[in-house]
């Protein structure tokens, strides 16, 4: 079943979605940022609940030894910045247990965060989703020079 019961849940499924979105038309630099702070959020994610640490991450929760794991004394524990991953945390094991797991206030908190790092993601233009119809739109005409073309026309 893998991540498939933690992306049923819809405010897990909303942060992820929030990351995805604030990919398109991220240059790509800020797609290996967003790449750590997923991989440090969505998958190996914890938070505090009740003050002790909690996971939530996908890839936690789909392995028993890496939730066994993270409430070790083993790996470091650092309190979740967005602008400390995307800095100093570009690369990650993908085979082995973690060394570093970034820990959120709360869950909410740890929403927040990544949001306001997404809003602050220099784009060419910005993407809104809209849930009522399950569309992604675009709040920004953007135009490409079409090849012999005298004027430009729309891209989206």
């Amino acid at each position: 079943m893998g991540h498939a019961p933690m992306f049923a849940h819809q405010e897990f499924a909303d942060f992820s979605q929030e990351i995805g979105l604030a990919s398109l038309g991220a240059s790509e630099v800020e797609l290996k940022r967003l790449a750590a702070i997923y991989w440090f959020t969505i998958e190996f994610g914890m938070c505090k609940q009740g003050g002790k640490p909690k996971a939530y991450g996908a890839g936690i929760l789909s392995s028993v030894g890496e939730l066994a794991y993270c409430v070790t004394d083993e790996p470091e524990f650092k309190p979740l910045d967005p602008y400390e991953i995307a800095q100093h945390h570009l690369s990650f094991p993908i085979s082995s247990m973690q060394p570093t797991y970034f820990i959120a206030e709360s869950f909410a908190k740890a929403k927040q965060q990544i949001t306001d790092y997404c809003d602050d993601i220099s784009k060419p233009f910005a993407v809104s989703y809209n849930s009522s119809n399950d569309t992604v739109t675009v709040d920004r005409k953007i135009h490409a020079r079409m090849e012999g073309a005298d004027s430009e026309g729309p891209l989206f």
